[in-house]
């Protein structure tokens, strides 16, 4: 790419990024400035395929291989604002998936342990994340649908795909004070769920909006009844 042709890239770039923020993010009630800071601070083009270059800043979720999709800015922008992720946090990951969510938090947090069960997502997000020099991130290939037990507890758990049920089990490893984000239900009605440690074996939950995102694979399906 010659420099005249990328200077007119970083220019298109910068305006579709304003436009991503000011445009989707914000109005989805997303209006904590270190959220927006974050997503003017992180190259959200970098994170994406070259063929899905003018996509990168677009309000969809992008196909990112093996059934699994890059979560919409809108989304990532409200996780982040209800999980208010500090300093501090020792965070988990459930899907590292495309390698930028997991940038975003790492940004904001101590430590971020990022699990995919996919082995191939994993390596292109490491190769990413290696070129913007994150490296309070661990990657590990492993079924973390339940959590990931081996590095708990957490101050922070995001699960980056939908559960057709709570994950009762990755409570269990949350500080107290502790959050975790998860999207439930199944199609067509899903909702994004905050869930707070207050007290040892106490739990409080509570409804952000409604949503529809693929499933984590190997996610635990509700009994069926027949009548």
């Amino acid at each position: 790419m010659t420099q005249t042709v990328q200077t007119r890239f970083n220019k298109l770039s910068d305006a579709a990024r304003f436009n991503m923020i000011e445009q989707q993010i914000r109005t989805w009630e997303v209006l904590d400035p270190v959220v927006l800071d974050l997503f003017n601070e992180v190259p959200r083009e970098h994170f994406v395929a070259e063929a899905q270059l003018g996509l990168a800043f677009a309000d969809v979720e992008l196909p990112i291989g093996h059934g699994q999709t890059m979560l919409s800015p809108k989304i990532e922008g409200k996780i982040l604002q209800a999980l208010n992720v500090k300093k501090t946090d020792k965070v988990l990951l459930v899907g590292t998936g495309s390698g930028y969510l997991t940038a975003l938090i790492a940004t904001l947090a101590a430590h971020v342990h990022a699990v995919e069960i996919q082995e191939e997502l994993s390596a292109i997000a490491k190769i990413r994340l290696q070129k913007h020099n994150i490296r309070n991130v661990t990657l590990h290939i492993a079924d973390a649908v339940n959590g990931y037990a081996s590095e708990a507890p957490y101050d922070v758990i995001v699960f980056s795909g939908s559960l057709p049920m709570h994950p009762s089990a990755a409570e269990q490893m949350l500080n107290i004070g502790g959050r975790m984000f998860s999207v439930v239900g199944e199609l067509p009605i899903m909702q994004a769920m905050l869930t707070q440690r207050v007290g040892v074996g106490v739990c409080r939950q509570e409804t952000l909006f409604e949503t529809c995102l693929p499933p984590l694979v190997n996610a635990p399906q509700v009994a069926q009844f027949e009548f």
